[in-house]
């Protein structure tokens, strides 16, 4: 039976503290996303997103056309140059961030991941797993070469909390193979754009990120939601969602247990 999940309280009434990780693919286009959300939020007296951008990456030649940035942002962090792009255009006072996401960056309301690796994964789940970390939400977003898909979970912070029925399951729960180091990782980099087209359609992230930023507007409008992800699928046009069903979550192999403790 699907649900409704409400927004917890407190977001809608303070600032929000965002930690974006990833700025390529997917992670450039979430992070404009957000700004447009920041202003139309403001516009309907909601205090806003505070959002920090965390890629330790430099911009490529292959990157200008797939990713949002220009000929001129080539050898520059790619953190650094959208969050001053964007500062600059919207007058923010958002912060970049040009190294690797670690549990020291700070305890922020929502973390969107927009990484590209298992190994990236396998870390930010585990650390928003932590006792002591208590972030309210877990976005995360990714995809292959024509579909991909979005998933807005609420991370275990005990055992307690992880049997809690009415939490949301994030997508290493649901999808344990996304955080599976034991994979080995597709992640070569490409020397052109027109090979990387080779290998991703171009509007794939776009496609992804629309549907995140959609499920965000409408729950900090609303303040609730029945579904919290979506799948999407360029080749045959469509979009499915992630409904809040446990019933669904459990066809997908998923069961609100108990964590077992690690030795």
């Amino acid at each position: 039976m699907i649900e409704t999940h409400s927004l917890h309280p407190r977001l809608l009434s303070e600032p929000v503290d965002i930690h974006l990780v990833g700025c390529g693919g997917n992670g450039s286009q979430m992070l404009t996303g957000l700004a447009r959300l920041d202003v139309a939020l403001r516009a309907l007296n909601h205090p806003g997103f505070h959002v920090t951008a965390f890629d330790p990456d430099s911009v490529s030649a292959a990157n200008i056309g797939r990713q949002l940035f220009a000929p001129a942002d080539v050898g520059l962090n790619k953190a650094t140059v959208l969050i001053h792009r964007l500062n600059a255009f919207y007058g923010l006072p958002w912060s970049a961030e040009p190294t690797v996401w670690r549990a020291r960056a700070g305890k922020p309301h929502i973390v969107i991941s927009c990484v590209d690796t298992r190994a990236a994964r396998a870390h930010i789940h585990h650390v928003l797993s932590l006792q002591g970390w208590h972030p309210f939400y877990w976005m995360d977003l990714g995809n292959r070469a024509a579909d991909g898909q979005v998933v807005l979970g609420i991370p275990a912070w005990n055992q307690k909390h992880a049997r809690n029925p009415l939490r949301l399951p994030t997508a290493a729960e649901l999808f344990p193979e996304i955080a599976d180091t034991r994979i080995p990782e597709d992640n070569t980099p490409s020397c052109s754009l027109a090979e990387a087209l080779g290998r991703q359609e171009l509007f794939v992230n776009q496609a992804v990120v629309t549907a995140a930023l959609q499920l965000l507007w409408g729950l900090f409008r609303t303040g609730q939601t029945d579904w919290h992800g979506a799948f999407v699928n360029l080749k045959s046009g469509r979009m499915a969602p992630l409904a809040v069903d446990r019933e669904a979550w459990k066809r997908l192999g998923f069961e609100h247990r108990p964590r077992k403790n690690k030795k």
